[in-house]
């Protein structure tokens, strides 16, 4: 078991149980979609963000991206850690039939990609940014501000293993803790060299 003091926001209940076999740490559910409508969690949420920080681990489709833009809007002058899992296709054990886009959640990933997620915010762990890229560099780097440059976005984060639907920003910023020089170029050269070949 990890032993992590930030707080982790997470959707729903199957999501908080799976987090909780492997860290040691207060995990606090959304309830999904409940958030939107349930002030006093938004406001509980808010107020632990703004004491402790937090760290947001929510599913990589599209509801958990809401979910996600939400909670980051609402805590404004907290400190917020994204924490990503890759979009593994695939279906809960739980659930009757895949979710609308065919990808497991926080619940259905093995617990080594959850672990490897959230190592690094362990307590004693120092975060370490294995890179700094900047919003210009995205720019410079054509992946940002050019026509192709959402596909090819999206084409790298799949590549990295991060949730394909990030805004530039997120995946500049979960790029930055997550890969070393080393597998962005080299993954950014692939995404390049490939980049109209199956179009």
């Amino acid at each position: 078991m990890i032993k992590i003091s930030k707080p982790i926001i997470v959707e729903g209940k199957y999501d908080k149980i799976k987090i909780q076999s492997i860290a040691e740490a207060l995990v606090i559910s959304t309830d999904g979609f409940g958030v939107f409508s349930k002030k006093d969690t938004a406001d509980m949420i808010r107020k632990i963000a703004l004491r402790d920080g937090v760290i947001l681990l929510t599913d990589s489709d599209g509801g958990g991206l809401v979910i996600r833009n939400y909670l980051k809007n609402i805590l404004k002058g907290a400190e917020v850690i994204n924490v990503y899992i890759p979009q593994i296709p695939g279906k809960e054990k739980r659930k009757k039939k895949m979710s609308k886009e065919g990808y497991l959640g926080v619940e259905g990933v093995e617990k080594e990609v959850l672990i490897k997620a959230l190592e690094p915010y362990a307590d004693g762990c120092e975060v370490k940014h294995l890179m700094s890229l900047t919003k210009a560099d995205f720019y410079a780097l054509g992946l940002s501000g050019k026509d192709d440059s959402a596909i090819l976005r999206e084409k790298l984060a799949k590549k990295l293993g991060l949730p394909d639907n990030l805004s530039s920003t997120a995946l500049m910023e979960a790029i930055n803790i997550t890969t070393s020089e080393e597998e962005f170029i080299d993954a950014l050269k692939e995404v390049k060299d490939n980049h109209g070949k199956e179009d």
